[in-house]
């Protein structure tokens, strides 16, 4: 029996895909499911329970020792909320209790942290535990999960094996839910369908040319193949980078979606608002060397490769994974 958390919701969705293809059908869907538009997430998978969030901790008490692995993907994601009590009690305090039961009842954990730990990138993209005590992410989405990170490396005592993963720019299907936080592909091909041409933010930093702002995009399919390659592995606890190791413009992002969809690039420039401008990360790029010396050796999708597939096969079609 394996547990995933924030299961109805873009990763923890394809996740679960992923895990039926491996045969592994006796899934535990932990998610506050009260929203309909996250139901085609699930439909169609092979799942044995759905279990509410907040009634998950008396259900785990119940049945731990059914359980054999816990992936915590759920979480509060929204960069642009500021309430802290909401990260406080979604993204640290219940990730501490999932934390204290994967001790008490022997379960190993990988739980997601993010690339939004990483702040401005004053202390560089290298996962490397010392240094998370320092970094400065830029909203209470990151600060929570850095907070977690820091805890959780500060315990004595902790599961017999576990992982946090920091996604990078994640995208890919099953994400039609998301709103404004969906990945920039998505939108991407929405602006294209609609109006024929897309918007990008002008560059307001003198390093980069518009359109040139670098970020680590990493397609959905590779995210879950390195969280089932860690329930298998199940050694070399720690905090990992999770991206596709590699920058790649704004620019070259829009161009790739057009080209996916057969059209000619027809893409304008805006200022980047005010209200965020100070705070506008220019470049993220995640050194992989740590998860490739644990032996993780399968390549990532390049964009061009990603934006191809998905837009493809799935945003074409309003297909899931």
């Amino acid at each position: 029996m394996i547990i995933v958390t924030g299961a109805a919701g873009f990763i923890g969705s394809c996740l679960i895909s992923k895990l039926n293809q491996e045969n592994f059908n006796f899934i535990i869907a932990v998610d506050d499911f009260s929203d309909p538009r996250k139901e085609a997430n699930l439909t169609g998978k092979r799942i044995q329970e759905r279990v509410d969030r907040e009634e998950f901790f008396g259900w785990l008490d119940n049945n731990y020792q059914e359980v054999e692995f816990i992936f915590h993907i759920g979480a509060r994601t929204d960069t642009t909320e500021f309430d802290r009590q909401i990260f406080e009690h979604l993204n640290v305090e219940y990730s501490k209790q999932i934390w204290n039961r994967c001790i008490d009842y022997q379960i190993p954990l990988v739980y997601a942290s993010s690339a939004a730990t990483y702040g401005m990138g004053e202390f560089g993209y290298d996962d490397n535990e010392s240094i998370i005590p320092q970094l400065k992410p830029l909203n209470p989405y990151g600060d929570s999960k850095n907070e977690f990170d820091i805890w959780a490396l500060e315990q004595e005592r902790k599961p017999f094996f576990w992982a946090g993963l920091k996604f990078f720019n994640v995208y890919g299907p099953n994400e039609y839910h998301k709103d404004r936080m969906a990945s920039v592909i998505y939108h991407a091909y929405n602006q294209i369908c609609q109006s024929g041409h897309m918007r990008l933010f002008r560059s307001h930093n003198p390093d980069y040319t518009d359109g040139g702002q670098m970020r680590d995009f990493i397609y959905v399919k590779d995210v879950i193949e390195v969280c089932s390659f860690l329930m298998h592995h199940r050694r070399n606890s720690g905090i990992y980078n999770l991206g596709s190791g590699k920058a790649r413009t704004f620019l070259d992002l829009a161009t790739l979606t057009f080209r996916a969809m057969d059209r000619d690039p027809q893409i304008e420039f805006i200022d980047t608002p005010v209200d965020i401008r100070d705070k506008y990360q220019y470049f993220t790029q995640a050194n992989m060397a740590k998860l490739r010396s644990i032996g993780y050796d399968r390549p990532f999708h390049s964009l061009e490769e990603g934006v191809s597939d998905y837009v493809k096969k799935y945003l074409k079609e309003g297909k899931y994974l």
